[in-house]
This record gives structure tokens, sequence and C-alpha cells, in this order.
């Protein structure tokens, strides 16, 4: 019985991960072809390699947060950079997850007036409402969200892998090797790709990881994470190659889809929705357990101070916020894993 406890742990652990790295950019398809499949059969070798970083420092960032008895991304970053760089790199990462969160909110109220035909204003409310109900329970709501919503996107990713594969010339679209493209640059996008999205993490994993206390467990988590988000990223990607000119298209998933399975659009429009969300309920989670630390209050309190934080921030476009704040919390994220990586090496 404990050891299927264990395993359930490591499983809603998993759930987690995948779900606070996905978010609108990976569930439409547009993020996995500019860090990868732009980059051909590259782009796949790219993916490999951003696989295995997150598994390894998924689960090396996690067992870290169980022996510093860290209960914010903040006690190991002061591990990683030292007490005083560790304030820079703290309020760096509070801007990023102030900055992700909005742009994850701006991003489903563009799915609910695109897509829903409902107000762009009217879908950003009901997510806030939405996120702040679910986090009234804490890290239950959290794990519980995730664990609903991660294996309907693995069943739906796989379900147009199956369709794909079967595509004409599928074979040779996997293998091209674009001329304006090399090998380096493509692994130096797989490289800014797990860092930026493992330093994101951390406000997620460091926190979840203590409570359970348990390295076996988040061991397995992280192995489990890391993998799903591995399979999902080659799975997308093999889905991606076969559509012409995939670069130029804003929403390329959402082409695969009406051409396959026209009759199941609206739902993945909801899981579009769905993986946003998780984003959303995470990267709060992370805040709220660093605020707690300068702001005594109660959560839902603390919440409210976020969510309306957030909105504020979703009021401006997604598009020129997300150009503008990625490549700078891009070139952050590589420092952060480059830190966690030497420590490791140090033990």
């Amino acid at each position: 019985m404990q050891a299927l406890n264990k395993w359930g742990g490591a499983v809603q652990i998993a759930a987690v991960y995948i779900g606070t790295v996905i978010g609108a950019g990976f569930a439409t398809g547009k993020e996995i072809t500019v860090f990868f499949t732009q980059f051909g059969l590259y782009g796949l070798l790219a993916i490999c390699l951003s696989g295995f970083l997150f598994i390894f420092f998924g689960t090396k960032m996690m067992e870290k947060a169980i022996d510093l008895h860290a209960d914010s991304y903040e006690t190991l970053n002061r591990y990683l950079f030292g007490k005083k760089a560790a304030g820079f790199v703290n309020v760096m990462m509070m801007a990023m997850l102030f900055g992700v969160c909005g742009v994850m909110l701006s991003g489903a109220g563009a799915v609910f007036e695109e897509q829903l035909r409902v107000g762009r204003g009217t879908g950003i409310l009901l997510t806030v409402l939405l996120a702040f109900f679910v986090m009234c329970f804490g890290i239950k709501g959290l794990l519980g969200v995730n664990t609903f919503v991660v294996p309907l996107m693995l069943l739906f990713n796989f379900l147009l892998l199956s369709q794909s594969v079967q595509s004409p010339g599928f074979f040779q679209a996997l293998m091209a090797r674009p001329e304006s493209v090399d090998m380096p640059r493509a692994l130096l996008r797989a490289l800014s790709y797990a860092a930026l999205n493992l330093a994101l993490a951390q406000a997620v994993l460091v926190p979840v990881a203590a409570e359970v206390k348990d390295k076996e467990v988040v061991r397995a988590g992280g192995i489990l994470g890391g993998l799903f988000l591995t399979l999902i990223l080659i799975s997308s990607h093999l889905s991606l190659v076969t559509l012409p000119d995939v670069a130029q298209v804003e929403i390329p998933m959402a082409h695969i889809v009406k051409a396959s399975f026209p009759g199941i659009y609206f739902i993945y429009v909801l899981l579009i929705f769905g993986e946003i969300f998780t984003s959303i309920i995470g990267d709060a989670y992370g805040l709220e357990r660093q605020m707690q630390k300068y702001i005594p209050m109660k959560s839902g309190l603390l919440y409210g101070l976020i969510f309306s934080a957030i909105l504020l921030i979703s009021s401006l476009h997604y598009g020129p916020l997300l150009s503008v704040l990625y490549p700078l919390f891009g070139y952050f994220s590589l420092v952060f894993m480059m830190a966690l990586g030497i420590k490791t090496i140090r033990g």
C-alpha cells in the first residue's frame, strides 16, 4: 500500500511539473515551432537534449529543496548564488512569475475572445475567479487540476500523432535539414528553452518537494515529468513537421486538428485553456509561497493581491509583452541552470 501511495505521489508531482511547463505557446504549437520544428531534424535532436535537461535538473532541483528544507525558491537561490546575489535573483524570479502569469492570463482572454466568442475582459475575469477558487484549496487544488488536465493533453497529443505519421511525405519531412540553420544554433535554442522553463518551474517544484519531504517520490516524479515532457515535445514536433510553412502559421496545431479531427476542435480549444490555466495556478502558487516571507497574511488575501496584479499586466497585449520579457528571462535562466549544474557537480 505504501508503494502505491509513493507512486501516486510521484504521478501527481509529474503532472504538476508538466502542467507548469506547458502553456498557451505549447498548446498552440507556436512555441515548439519557434524552438524546435523550424530546425527540422536538428530540432528533433534539440528536443532530446531538452528532455535530458528536464529530467536531470528537475529532479536535482527537488532533491536539493528537500535537503535545504526550502519552502520557497528564495532558499534555493541563496544556496546557488550566495546571500548577496540571491536578493537580485529573487527579485528577477518574482518579476518573471508575475510577467508570465500576466502573459498567460492575457492568452486566456484571447482564447475566450477568438475561439469562444466571449468578451476578452469577461474571459480574463472568469479565469481569475476560477483560479482563485482552485487556489483556496492550496496544494490539493494545484495537484487536482494538473492530474485532470495533463492526461487529457497527453491523450490528445498522441491522437494527433497517430494521424500525422500516416501523412504522405512524413518521413521526408522528418529528416529534412533546412539550409538556413545549423546544429549548434538548434542546440543553443534547446538550452535556452529548458533553462527558461526550469527557472520558472522552480517556483512550484521547490515548495512542492519541500512539502512532500520524500526523495524517492520527488525523484520518481521528476523523472516521470521530464520523460513525459520529452514525449509530448517529440509527438508535437512529429505532427508539426507535416505542416507546410509551419513557421509562418500562428496556431499550427489548430490547422492539424481541423484537417484531421474537425469534430473535436472545440475540445482542443478547451484544452488550450486548460493548459494556460495550469500554468497560471502553478506560478500563482509559487508567488504565494514566496510572498508569505514578506507579507505574513492569510493565503486567500495574498492570492487576491497576486491576481489583482496580474490582471493589470494582462491588460497589455501579450505579443509585445512576450517579445520583451522572454528574451530577458531566457538570459537569466541560462545563468540559473549553470549555477544549478555547478552546485550539483560539486555536491
